[in-house]
């Protein structure tokens, strides 16, 4: 199943990231590896969050992931959210280019 790790960070993140941000990407490529972590990124214009995607059975990996990272436990993140996530269409569909149930597109 798919989880959503939704960041809230502080108005000078980008400023207070660089620090930080070799020990959170090391732990992020180390969840990805593991295949734990799907994908992930900050917010775009503004800067105000991220969001991470995992795919894992157990929303403890995603809980644990939180409190080992050093966005969160230096402060940048102000506020977190978890949230299982049904996905419709892509990754778990049958694969075939260029058909539907009903045919060819």
């Amino acid at each position: 199943m798919y989880w959503l790790l939704f960041y809230d960070v502080v108005d000078d993140y980008i400023e207070r990231r660089p620090a930080f941000r070799d020990a959170h990407l090391a732990l992020a490529r180390s969840a990805h590896r593991r295949g734990f972590l799907v994908l992930g990124g900050a917010y775009e214009d503004p800067v105000d969050g991220a969001l991470l995607v995992f795919r894992v059975d157990d929303r403890a990996v995603v809980e644990q992931f939180v409190r080992d990272d050093p966005y969160v436990n230096e402060g940048l993140v102000t506020a977190w959210t978890i949230r299982r996530w049904n996905v419709a269409v892509g990754h778990d569909e049958p694969r075939g280019f260029g058909q539907s149930r009903s045919g060819i597109f």
